[in-house]
């Protein structure tokens, strides 16, 4: 099968193996002279990255490296990379890396045309309308792991460190101009990481399919976002190197990202503040609380849980839907509680009261309450999946 090909879906999206070569040219594309390629402090100082860096300067452009990234992006650190573009003079950002680089270097092009501080655009209300759209920074995106999709997305995740939480960041312009998508770039990502952002793919188009809303084309793309993380996500686990099921992962990425213009949900809303919280890698999040959340929305969920699991060539059911996802997460190295991940328990109550407050939450099939939120995480921590909550 030839997996390659140029689509225009959300954006512009160029896929294939080899395809880096063309990274120089899609900044040309877009009338970069000097680009600014952000990425994380982990990838600054990988081959890869250096190599798109050389490229870059040995066709002709003057690009430079913002770094100062960590796996989950601060305003502070969105802050220093905006001063830093605009001390540099650069006319467009290379977004090089998984979804913390992605992110943050979508909102650092952002930024850098507003006079509002970051939490002004938060996704809440017509925050959107607040911004400056005129001379925005163009993006090239370039994603390096399979999981957030950030590069075919509308909105960065950055944390504010002061408060201890997560402000999704949206306006339609912070798009990507171009995703220039290599799964050869994806080749080099451990095991763990593999399994991690596999799952956080998985987590998008799963939460998309179930969200209250009327967007049939976002729940088609999540069905086919699912079956490929299915059908790949344990080949790309077990043997890193194979590039059919690298490529199929990084579509199920892009189909998640595509997805979720549908909505998420409690999976996200529950990740985003324990993330905030405790600095915990949000893939992994997603991926432990995905069937306590499944199972707390049985009473809205159940027929779509069983016209799902039979396009997965599951038990027509949520329990055949919810066994297949314990399956996956045992055979990829998926650990069943927050628990295993060092998340302590002693912020219960502040964990179902942030938790509400997440803009993922408005796309749950049930709206929870607080106190149930803090019942999903106690049963997450304990291993036990959690009572049905009754639907409205």
């Amino acid at each position: 099968m030839n997996l390659r090909g140029n689509w225009n879906y959300p954006t512009t999206v160029r896929f294939g193996a080899g395809r880096i070569s063309e990274l120089a040219a899609c900044c040309r594309e877009l009338g970069m002279q000097r680009p600014l390629l952000v990425t994380d402090s982990g990838l600054a100082e990988h081959a890869i990255t250096k190599a798109a860096v050389a490229a870059c300067k040995a066709d002709g452009l003057d690009c430079g490296v913002f770094s100062d990234v960590s796996g989950n992006p601060t305003e502070t650190q969105v802050e220093a990379g905006t001063a830093a573009f605009r001390a540099g003079g650069y006319d467009g950002v290379i977004a090089f890396g998984g979804g913390s680089g992605v992110d943050a270097a979508k909102a650092i092009a952002f930024m850098a045309r507003q006079n509002r501080p970051i939490a002004d655009f938060e996704d809440i209300g017509d925050n959107w309308l607040r911004a400056t759209t005129e001379n925005l920074v163009p993006v090239v995106a370039v994603p390096t792991t399979s999981g957030t999709g950030s590069e075919v997305g509308r909105a960065s995740v950055i944390t504010d460190e002061t408060a201890h939480r997560k402000r999704i960041i949206f306006h339609p312009t912070m798009l990507p101009r171009i995703a220039l998508s290599d799964p050869e770039l994806t080749t080099g990502l451990p095991a763990g990481i593999t399994a991690a952002t596999g799952m956080d793919a998985l987590s998008h188009s799963m939460e998309a399919f179930f969200a209250p809303f009327y967007h049939p084309f976002a729940r088609g793309i999540a069905v086919e976002g699912m079956r490929l993380v299915k059908e790949n996500l344990a080949t790309a686990v077990q043997d890193g190197g194979n590039i059919e099921a690298r490529s199929h992962m990084l579509a199920a990425s892009q189909a998640g990202a595509t997805a979720f213009q549908r909505g998420l949900g409690g999976m996200h809303a529950l990740a985003h503040t324990l993330g905030g919280l405790y600095n915990a890698h949000h893939g992994m999040l997603n991926a432990v609380l995905m069937p306590y959340v499944l199972s707390a929305n049985r009473n809205a969920i159940a027929d779509d849980a069983a016209y799902l699991a039979n396009c997965l060539g599951l038990k027509a059911s949520l329990d055949g839907l919810i066994a297949w996802v314990l399956a996956l997460r045992e055979e990829i190295g998926i650990p069943h509680t927050l628990a295993s991940l060092g998340i302590p328990g002693d912020q219960a109550e502040e964990v179902g009261r942030l938790a509400i407050e997440d803009p993922s939450a408005g796309g749950n099939p049930i709206a929870l309450t607080p106190a149930q939120y803090q019942t999903i995480f106690e049963c997450a921590l304990a291993g036990e999946l959690p009572e049905p909550v009754a639907a409205a």
